[in-house]
């Protein structure tokens, strides 16, 4: 998971909170329809809330303007939307903040569910628990005109420069098994510290999440370009949301999002926020 990048207003235009949060909702903690195998309200940390963490800092495209609680933004406006399946009206989510690697850490959580672009992955589960994937990333390799990377049109082109990525991330891992470098990778982190190197020089190449590649080309990275797209790693890179180990809103929270999936809002709210994503060569 590679995850996350400095936030800049995206040209998106952003989802309504209302429609995709508002109709149809019920306050108060009871999901729609008052299924019998619902979630007891001691299930949520505060009975009657739903409480969803994002990271100390929320970056667009995944959050507008660091603030969640707006719906905009791709997973501001997929966490609505799951409250929404979920039987909570707006006003009854409430957001709190943790780092990337203390959620994903064993023991007791503050947060009903945490989404900030984690792959889900078996050496994760082992801590936590995971919903079922609410989007599917591949990662892409970010040069500077001119640069070491400028030209480069293969994974072979890659293997003799000095890369750059968070650590522990979906992006590092694909940099150790797609392109297998003879130079070690400088790993960072967080993004934020990883773009400070990168705009400072100090590597020639970024591996990071094609959405967030064409942010950072479009915005915050100077005189970028994206190299290409790379193959995937020896995980698929699929994003989930993050449960306490054996939570008993893990089943529901999936459910809640292969509804969303079913139904095609996942679609619109992909399309809406991550549609950028197109004519990108596949390096080989």
């Amino acid at each position: 998971m590679s995850r996350r990048t400095p936030f800049l207003r995206t040209a998106a235009v952003g989802i309504a909170l209302a429609a995709l949060a508002l109709t149809g909702c019920a306050s108060g903690g009871t999901p729609s329809g008052g299924e019998s195998d619902a979630p007891a309200e001691d299930a949520y940390v505060t009975p009657g809330k739903l409480t969803i963490a994002t990271g100390d800092i929320a970056y667009e495209p995944y959050v507008v303007d660091d603030d969640p609680s707006s719906g905009e933004g791709f997973e501001a406006a997929i966490a609505y939307a799951i409250a929404d399946q979920l039987g909570f009206a707006p006003d009854d989510v409430e957001w709190v903040r943790t780092s990337f690697e203390a959620a994903i850490a064993p023991g007791p959580k503050n947060f009903d569910f945490n989404i900030q672009q984690y792959t889900i992955t078996d050496e994760r589960k082992q801590a936590v628990d995971f919903s079922s994937p609410y989007y599917s990333a591949s990662q892409a390799v970010v040069g500077i005109n001119g640069g070491a990377v400028d030209g480069v049109d293969s994974i072979d082109g890659l293997k003799d420069v000095v890369l750059g990525a968070m650590a522990g991330s979906t992006s590092a891992q694909t940099i150790e098994d797609v392109i297998q470098p003879t130079t070690e990778p400088l790993l960072y982190a967080s993004n934020e510290d990883a773009v400070a190197a990168f705009n400072a020089g100090q590597f020639d190449a970024f591996v990071i999440d094609l959405p967030t590649a064409y942010l950072a080309t479009a915005l915050y990275i100077d005189d970028s370009f994206i190299v290409g797209e790379l193959p995937a790693g020896g995980i698929a890179d699929e994003w989930g949301v993050v449960l306490a180990k054996d939570s008993p809103l893990t089943e529901s929270v999936s459910a809640a999002i292969d509804a969303l999936r079913e139904d095609g809002t996942l679609a619109e709210i992909t399309d809406e926020w991550l549609g950028a994503g197109q004519g990108v060569t596949l390096l080989k």
